[in-house]
């Protein structure tokens, strides 16, 4: 246990002794008359307290009065806060357009009153104020006390500065001139745009310098004329002049890096450019700052000599006051109070868990952190048992305790969440490594750390590695399924073929017996019919030529012999010449298409053409032209 004010403990106390010391040695003045034995019989005693008593406990409130102002506390380790700023310089064109009533009021009370709303809502940016017409100025350089530059931004008016026009180049040179060291300079301009229509020059000195430009355009296409102080308008050559928005002053914030946006009547412009703002600047460090993380324990103190000052100024007697004594001690260190965070000896347990940490022996502080984080219920005691888990290698648990670590200060819950972004890492289950990106993220939202950006890119490239690899695993798998399917398919048209060829054979045998039956009928039928007319003739001529009838017999017996023979040869060719087409058309045709050929010669037409589709019928127009 230590104090925050350690004076109070040097210089007050000592003097709260002496003061006291003088009091309670102090005799009354009765006592300078009489002696103490007749002061005993003149006295008459009661059950209240004596003086001497009521100052001793005036003297105990005060010695723990004392002790609560010193601040005791139990240290917790310290926190290192970070200030960072992007550092925007923030220019305003007073140039006497900037009085054109387009924009309500006009444009340069409108441009000053967006300003100031945006010091408000970059409360944690370092800002300065340049002001610029035909020559800049700077009105503030870069400060966090906003107070004193919007002071100084409500000042300015077009009176400010004498000389006329508005150029963006000297503004461009003050920013470069007033941030020297840094690497990228950011620049907002509040700017009706000027007259000009090329910014070549403008553009190139600031890509040269690293400088980024973001605009915000004040009027409108249709313009307004120019109205003074005095109620007259500017004329040039005898003619009122129409002031316009100039747009083609984007260009010198896109090509520059930035971001262009026209005004609107609300703060909502101000609000996306400070997004767009924090979107593309770079936050530098500034300066860091550790700061002691300590529980309190001045209430204790402060409630015991607020109870011994309410015992000295009662009327309790002298045979209550010990037990009343005695049994608020005891419930004070006996019962726990429900709205602290630690109890009155809590303090040596966290000393002993914080001691078993820096030791190595994490088990034992994990224990003790677990068992005051469960009665307390303490964010720091469960972050704690947390990191006690993590050192052990523990990661689902310390997770679960990180879980119900609960703070208010930003800086705490970033801690937090990169510690929870460590586990999962660490714990190597699927997806853990998504959720790490998550918890990273949520972090660098509440603060910017250095070393967590570092862990963040590191699991995001091992993600896409992984992915990397899962992709070609299933392009290798791919491959290696269509190398199946086509050797299975290779086997299945092989099968398919021989099963075809073998049909296709079968087919052809049974072709060729058909053919050869048909021939020998028709044989069988020729033979028949010259049998009849012969027969007839030899009826004729029976009686008249045998001779003759003899030689014809032997000539009708030769006749059929020589004619089967000739027929043999004619279906002998007919079928050489069958099995020369069918060749051709094997070389040729598909099966189907064979298939059909072979029927068509079958039936033994006498058209050798086959049609492959259904035939249409179409009706027969007489207007329908020749061509």
């Amino acid at each position: 246990m230590s104090f925050l004010y350690p004076e109070f403990l040097y210089f007050i106390l000592p003097i709260v002794f002496v003061l006291f010391g003088f009091l309670l040695t102090q005799k009354e003045i009765h006592q300078h008359f009489f002696s103490d034995e007749v002061m005993e019989r003149l006295t008459i005693h009661s059950n209240g307290l004596t003086l001497k008593r009521r100052n001793g406990l005036f003297f105990l409130s005060s010695i723990f009065l004392v002790i609560a102002l010193a601040g005791p506390i139990i240290k917790e380790g310290t926190i290192e806060i970070k200030a960072k700023s992007a550092d925007i310089m923030i220019a305003l064109d007073i140039s006497d357009s900037m009085l054109a009533q387009d924009v309500y009021p006009n444009r340069l009370k409108a441009s000053k009153q967006k300003m100031i709303d945006l010091l408000k809502i970059a409360s944690e940016e370092r800002i300065g104020v340049i002001a610029f017409a035909k020559n800049s100025y700077l009105v503030s350089p870069l400060s966090f006390d906003h107070g004193a530059v919007s002071f100084l931004l409500k000042q300015l008016n077009t009176d400010s500065i004498t000389e006329k026009g508005t150029d963006f180049l000297s503004v461009l040179n003050v920013v470069n001139s007033s941030i020297k060291k840094e690497s990228k300079k950011y620049l907002l301009l509040f700017t009706d745009g000027g007259d000009s229509k090329d910014f070549s020059k403008e553009i190139a000195f600031a890509k040269e310098k690293n400088i980024v430009v973001f605009i915000i355009g004040m009027g409108t296409i249709k313009g307004a004329p120019i109205k003074l102080n005095d109620g007259s308008f500017i004329k040039q050559n005898g003619v009122i002049i129409i002031s316009k928005l100039n747009d083609k002053i984007s260009d010198l914030a896109t090509k520059t890096g930035g971001v262009y946006i026209k005004n609107v009547n609300s703060t909502d412009d101000i609000k996306a450019m400070k997004q767009e703002i924090n979107r593309i600047s770079e936050k530098k460090e500034l300066r860091s700052e550790e700061i002691n993380k300590f529980i309190p324990l001045f209430y204790y103190p402060l409630a015991f000599a607020l109870f011994i000052l309410l015992i000295a100024t009662s009327s309790f007697s002298k045979q209550n006051l010990p037990k009343f004594l005695t049994a608020f001690i005891l419930i004070t260190l006996l019962a726990p109070m429900q709205n602290a965070q630690a109890g009155f000896l809590d303090f040596m347990e966290l000393e002993s868990a914080k001691e078993a940490y820096s030791n190595g022996e994490y088990e034992k502080s994990q224990k003790l952190y677990g068992k005051y984080a469960s009665t307390t219920k303490s964010g720091d005691s469960y972050y704690n048992e947390g990191n006690a888990f993590y050192k052990q290698g523990k990661f689902k648990e310390a997770i679960k305790s990180y879980e119900k670590a609960t703070f208010d200060e930003d800086i705490l819950k970033a801690k937090k969440y990169s510690n929870m972004g460590n586990s999962y890492v660490k714990s190597q289950e699927p997806k853990s490594l998504e959720k790490a990106v998550e918890m990273y993220e949520k972090s660098l939202k509440l603060n910017d750390d250095k070393d967590t950006k570092e862990n963040l890119e590191a699991v995001k490239k091992v993600i896409e590695e992984q992915k990397k690899k899962e992709e070609e695993k299933k392009k290798k798998d791919n491959k290696d399924k269509d190398k199946n399917k086509k050797k299975d398919d290779k086997k299945s048209d092989k099968k398919d073929d021989k099963e075809k060829k073998d049909g296709d054979k079968d087919k052809k045998s049974d072709k060729k017996d058909k053919s050869d039956k048909d021939s020998q009928k028709k044989d069988e039928k020729s033979s028949e019919d010259k049998k009849d007319s012969d027969k007839k003739e030899s009826e004729k001529s029976k009686e008249d030529k045998k001779k003759e009838s003899e030689d014809s017999n032997k000539t009708k017996e030769q006749k059929p012999k020589d004619d089967l023979e000739k027929l043999n040869k004619d279906n002998n060719s007919s079928k050489s010449q069958q099995e020369a087409g069918m060749k051709k058309s094997q070389e040729i045709m598909s099966d189907a298409e064979q298939a059909k050929w072979l029927k068509q010669l079958n039936s033994q037409q006498n058209t050798y053409m086959y049609m492959l589709n259904k035939q249409k019928y179409n009706k027969e127009d007489s207007n329908e032209k020749p061509w």
